[in-house]
C-alpha cells in the first residue's frame, strides 16, 4: 500500500510516500528564511509560498522515486490544525489529487502525526503517554492506539515552543532562535534558582509558560549588555566570547532547565493519574531539544518505560509524519469524502472518518 503524504499546515511545504509502513522518499522546502526578515511566520506569505512550492515538489517526488499518481492508494493530507489559509493549499491539492486518480483521501490530525512520526523509526508501544511539544501546542495524551488519543494535558497560553522562540527574539537571535538558545545552553551547567517553572503548584496537568517567558524577558531587560544590536547571525553568535558569552550561556542554560523540569513534573504527575502506561512517546519540534530528550530518557528510565523519541529531522514538520499517519488510518479503513474541511488552529479536529470500503 502506497501512501503520499502532504503536509502544509505552518512553514513547511513536505510531500513523502510511505509503503507498507517504510519511508520511500520526502521533499520539503522551508520558509524559515523569508520569515525571518519579520521575526515569527507571517500567514499571507506562508500560504502562497505553499502554492507556489507544492505542486514543483509532488512533480519532483514523483520522478526522483519512479511513481505515477496512479500508482498511489491513499493520500493523506495534514487537515489541522494550522494556519487556515496554508492547510487549505493542502487540502485543495489532495482533494484534486483524489478526484483525478481515484485514490482514498485520508485527513489527519497534524499533532497525532507528530506522535506517530516515531513508529517509522521503531514499533510503538500502546498504550502510551505522549508529549507533543513545539511551538503552538504543549500537549499531553494518553495513546491507546493510531486513532485513539485521550487529551489529557493542554497549553492555557504560551507554548514551550513559543517561550523559546519569544526568549530568542529578545535576545535578537536569528529565526527560528530555539536551537540557537539549546546550543548555547550545552556549554554550561543551569543556575536553577535563576528562573521559575512555571505553573507547577497545583495538581493540574496543564501548562503555561508565559510566566517564565515574562521572567526571562524582564531579566534580559535588566541586563542589556545581553542583547545583541542588532539581529545575531550564526558568525556573530559563534564570535561572541569572555564574561558575556559566560553570562548568555548561563541565562540560556537555566531558561532550557526551567522549560524540561517542567515537562519532567507535568509528565511524571500524567503518568501517576494514568496507570499502566507502557512507553513514553514524545515528539514535536521541541522534543530536539538536548536537554528535553535527557530529561524525558531519565524520566522513561525511572518509570521503566519504553521511551520513544524520533530523530530529528521528524521533530519539526515533514510530509513523512502524515503519510506515516495516513497509511495507519487507511489500514483501518478509514478514509474521508472530498467534503473534507481544513481546521485552523484553536478548534478541534473532529473523529469524521468514514469507515469501510470508499465508494
Amino acid at each position: 500500500m502506497l501512501t503520499l503524504g502532504i503536509e502544509t499546515s505552518c512553514d513547511e511545504t513536505a510531500v513523502a510516500l510511505v509503503r507498507d509502513g517504510r519511508l520511500v522518499g520526502e521533499k520539503l522546502s522551508t520558509q524559515i528564511d523569508l520569515h525571518a526578515l519579520f521575526g515569527g511566520v507571517v500567514p499571507e506569505i506562508a500560504s502562497r509560498e505553499h502554492l507556489r512550492m507544492l505542486p514543483r515538489l509532488f512533480n519532483e517526488l514523483m520522478d526522483e522515486y519512479d511513481v505515477t499518481p496512479q500508482m498511489i492508494d491513499n493520500i493523506a493530507v495534514a487537515r489541522g490544525p494550522g494556519l487556515l489559509g496554508s492547510l487549505l493549499v493542502g487540502v485543495s491539492f489532495a482533494k484534486g489529487l483524489a478526484l483525478s486518480t481515484g485514490a482514498s483521501l485520508v485527513g489527519v490530525n497534524h499533532l497525532w502525526a507528530h506522535l506517530l512520526a516515531a513508529g517509522l523509526e521503531s514499533e510503538l508501544v500502546f498504550p502510551a503517554l505522549g508529549l507533543l511539544v513545539s511551538g503552538g501546542h504543549t500537549h499531553t495524551y494518553r495513546i491507546d492506539s493510531p486513532t485513539e488519543f485521550q487529551l489529557i494535558g493542554r497549553t492555557l497560553d504560551d507554548a514551550a515552543g513559543e517561550a523559546f522562540d519569544k526568549v530568542a527574539k529578545v535576545l535578537n537571535f536569528p529565526y527560528p532562535g530555539g536551537r540557537h538558545v539549546d546550543k548555547l545552553a550545552q556549554e554550561t551547567e543551569p543556575d536553577t534558582s535563576l528562573f521559575p517553572r512555571a505553573f507547577i503548584d497545583n495538581p493540574s496537568l496543564d501548562f503555561s509558560f508565559s510566566g517564565l517567558k515574562t521572567a526571562v524577558a524582564n531579566y534580559v531587560n535588566a541586563h542589556p549588555e545581553l542583547i545583541f544590536k542588532e539581529m545575531a547571525d550564526e558568525a556573530a553568535l559563534d564570535a561572541l566570547s569572555g564574561e558575556r558569552r559566560a553570562h548568555l550561556c548561563r541565562v540560556c542554560a537555566s531558561f532550557n532547565w526551567s522549560v524540561a523540569d517542567t515537562l519532567r513534573i507535568k509528565v511524571e504527575r500524567a503518568l501517576k493519574k494514568n496507570k499502566g502506561m507502557k512507553s513514553l512517546i514524545v515528539a514535536g519540534g521541541v522534543a530536539a531539544n538536548s536537554m528535553v530528550r535527557s530529561t524525558m530518557q531519565r524520566v522513561a528510565d525511572a518509570k521503566r518505560l519504553q521511551l520513544t523519541l524520533p530523530n530529528l529531522n521528524l521533530c519539526t514538520d515533514n510530509g513523512a509524519m502524515i503519510a506515516y499517519a495516513g497509511s495507519l488510518l487507511a489500514g483501518e479503513g478509514l478514509y474521508h469524502s472530498l467534503d473534507l474541511e481544513a481546521v485552523p488552529r484553536g478548534r478541534v479536529v473532529p473523529l469524521d472518518w468514514k469507515v469501510g470500503k470508499r465508494d
